[in-house]
């Protein structure tokens, strides 16, 4: 499932060719995709302008001039496909909803596996969406800081892998981003959220903020479904220090360890067993 660093390129790529622009027309070509879509979406949608987009963890919001807000989630196979308007050639398969620009872009919200959502709600009432309600703090803010995660942190008795994957903790973080984290910062995937010390939760949010910010800027990870709103495959697969990479020289220890991979509640958990303590 695309994470923070996925979904914020797409949003971007979006807001190029939709900021400001008035759909001249749009489409849904099924009732929805997990759940149902909004009653009448296509219609509120048709003369609508984009005054806007924000991201809330691994959801998209477009907001419209008027108040409306779309939220868009890409779910685990979800993609956005801008193409020139007018083009003769077939829709994508699996095209499910399609907005088409007065500036001559046509965006399809292209889910084989349909677990993806898209929904409308008034843009004041964003965060008590039942999607959106409950979700912790931004990791890239300002304010997410060392006091800020240490206080979610104290007392878990939850190892700090599954922690950080507690969206009520820190919004947007997923299992790539999180076995990233942990390394840069030097902590074992098995520790105890609650018995991290101080120094560790500081390098623990510096290290979630250095490799979200480094994913962003390399357009996020393709490692099978995800590709940017241009269609390109993301680039910060390539820069992966253990993620995935079982076996290999542990970038920080050389041929003293390799990476080790572990399962934690279902998931993939990849860390050096010598450096992460």
């Amino acid at each position: 499932m695309p994470e923070l660093p996925e979904v914020e390129t797409v949003m971007r790529g979006l807001a190029k060719v939709l900021d400001g622009q008035q759909i001249h027309q749009a489409a849904v070509n099924r009732e929805g995709l997990r759940w149902a879509f909004p009653p009448g979406l296509a219609q509120r949608l048709t003369g609508a302008r984009v005054s806007g987009f924000r991201r809330r963890a691994k959801y998209m919001l477009m907001r419209l001039e008027g108040g409306d807000s779309v939220l868009i989630h890409l779910g685990m196979s979800g993609r956005m496909i801008i193409t020139p308007a007018g083009m003769n050639t077939p829709p994508p398969k699996h095209e499910h909803l399609v907005m088409v620009t007065g500036g001559g872009q046509r965006v399809g919200f292209v889910d084989p596996r349909r677990f993806g959502a898209v929904d409308l709600m008034r843009t004041e009432e964003e965060d008590r969406h039942k999607l959106l309600a409950g979700l912790g703090p931004e990791p890239l803010d300002e304010a997410f800081d060392a006091k800020v995660l240490g206080a979610a942190l104290a007392g878990k008795k939850t190892p700090i892998k599954a922690a950080l994957l507690d969206q009520r903790i820190v919004a947007g973080l997923g299992n790539i981003y999180v076995s990233e984290a942990l390394f840069r910062a030097g902590i074992s995937p098995t520790r105890l959220a609650g018995a991290i010390s101080g120094p560790g939760v500081k390098r623990l949010v510096e290290a979630i903020k250095e490799v979200l910010n480094q994913a962003i800027n390399h357009g996020g990870s393709t490692l099978r479904d995800y590709v940017q709103a241009d269609g390109e495959i993301g680039g910060f697969q390539d820069l992966f220090l253990v993620y995935d990479r079982e076996g290999e020289p542990c970038p920080r220890c050389g041929a003293k360890s390799s990476i080790s991979r572990i399962v934690q509640a279902g998931r993939s958990t990849f860390f050096c067993a010598r450096c992460q303590k």
